[in-house]
């Protein structure tokens, strides 16, 4: 077994994907439109499976919004220096909701950004 993927619906496909590109670095692997079936989806990621695990962005005709309801925690992303990453994040309109510095009780540096839906993203600051 292997994790391939991540869904998350949204309420504007275009908006996320930009969010998700332009300030999370991320590439549109592919997009798929089902017009009869009334959904787009976009897949991003920072590689294609099987080398990494994907984002499925799924945008359902007609609605603009979801509750995000009290089970969904957050999506991790490594990256090399938090700082300079929220830095173009916020520079760029992302909203950081956690600014950079160490988890409570520990030394690991984070920070958490939502996006244009109200997800929640982690920032790890790793050296790999």
């Amino acid at each position: 077994m292997r994790f391939l993927h991540t869904m998350l619906r949204v309420g504007d496909l275009q908006r996320s994907v930009d969010f998700y590109t332009r300030l999370m670095g991320m590439q549109l692997l592919r997009t798929t439109d089902r017009p009869e079936q009334k959904y787009s989806l976009a897949f991003l990621g920072y590689a294609s499976n099987p080398e990494q695990a994907e984002l499925e962005l799924t945008y359902n005709y007609g609605q603009d919004h979801y509750d995000m309801g009290s089970a969904y925690g957050h999506i991790a992303i490594g990256v090399a220096d938090i700082y300079t990453t929220c830095d173009a994040i916020r520079a760029g309109g992302g909203n950081i909701t956690r600014e950079a510095g160490p988890v409570k009780g520990g030394s690991t540096l984070i920070a958490f950004v939502t996006d244009p839906d109200g997800y929640k993203i982690e920032l790890i600051q790793r050296d790999d």
